[in-house]
């Protein structure tokens, strides 16, 4: 029981505010994508390779950070930091986790499992990205906003199961692989990002003192002391650009109700980080993910042209 309990902290399964910042973007870009209720088969992979893939990534971010974490009060007794877990079976974890999610790809369709590739690519480099970018968090923004693509390429790649057959591979080219993939998703990709930027930034405001101490590059160091203004800005560019990006496609008043709903908790979320205090400032990043439940609400309870 002991090992079980040491697994389930390493995959942070009673944080489950992690995934949560995932799954609502990408359920959104499904429901965009189909023009409505994707399909229980969709939402099924989606929703538990979600949860697959950033139970995986902690395995690897851990692995990747132990040292730096020694040092780091928030983060001294994750269980590869401390010892508990030795490197290689978090890593053996890590890739069981990884397998399992792209088991669940494979039941989609070619396009989308070659985009699962570029996934996987951007998420093994984000924990080492820490060490060399000044906004290490542009590239887990990227990371964390993957499933949009992968979202619209799985509803419009074709239908599921053919990535087993020769048929599903025939057509396969450079060309159909980037068409499966609109403007819009990689739009709304840009707009996530953002989101990202300003909930990953009050997480750094959390261990910034640590942080500069052993020299790890973020975007709370880099902003300095516009760092409440950044994260403020960050949220207003990710609703404006969805707001943007889908008010071609929405019927109804429900989408913008939504919006306004999220720019409420953003406005909210000043308050708590505005004197920087470590307790507010994770208090808002925890929170986060209501964010992006009432956007996902919005986009779920409006009717769209798109699919």
């Amino acid at each position: 029981m002991k090992s079980v309990r040491l697994y389930l902290q390493l995959i942070r399964w009673d944080r489950p505010a992690g995934w949560l910042l995932l799954l609502w973007p990408t359920l959104s870009a499904l429901w965009v994508a189909a023009g409505g209720f994707p399909g229980w088969h969709l939402l099924l992979v989606f929703t538990l390779g979600t949860i697959l893939m950033r139970s995986a990534g902690c395995c690897v971010n851990d692995v990747a950070d132990r040292e730096f974490d020694k040092h780091v009060k928030r983060t001294a007794q994750r269980p590869v930091t401390s010892g508990a877990l030795s490197v290689g079976a978090a890593l053996r974890f890590g890739a069981l986790l990884a397998i399992a999610a792209f088991a669940l790809v494979l039941t989609t369709n070619a396009v989308t499992v070659v985009w699962s590739f570029a996934a996987l690519a951007v998420a093994l480099v984000y924990p080492y990205a820490k060490r060399y970018v000044s906004m290490p968090q542009a590239v887990l923004g990227v990371a964390f906003s993957f499933g949009i693509p992968m979202a619209f390429s799985a509803v419009r790649g074709g239908p599921a199961w053919q990535v087993f057959s020769a048929a599903g591979w025939a057509g396969f080219s450079l060309a159909a692989w980037w068409q499966s993939v609109p403007p819009l998703a990689w739009l709304l990709l840009l707009g996530n990002l953002f989101w990202v930027l300003a909930y990953d930034t009050e997480y750094a405001m959390v261990d910034r003192d640590d942080d500069l101490k052993i020299g790890m590059k973020t975007s709370a160091i880099t902003l300095g002391r516009f760092d409440v203004v950044g994260v403020m800005a960050f949220y207003a560019i990710y609703l404006l650009i969805w707001l943007l990006a889908l008010e071609p496609y929405v019927q109804g008043a429900i989408f913008y109700v939504a919006i306004g709903v999220a720019a409420l908790q953003a406005l909210w979320h000043w308050t708590l980080i505005r004197n920087r205090q470590r307790d507010g400032c994770f208090k808002a990043f925890r929170l986060n993910h209501w964010v992006g439940f009432a956007v996902f609400v919005g986009v779920a309870g409006g009717s769209y042209a798109f699919g």
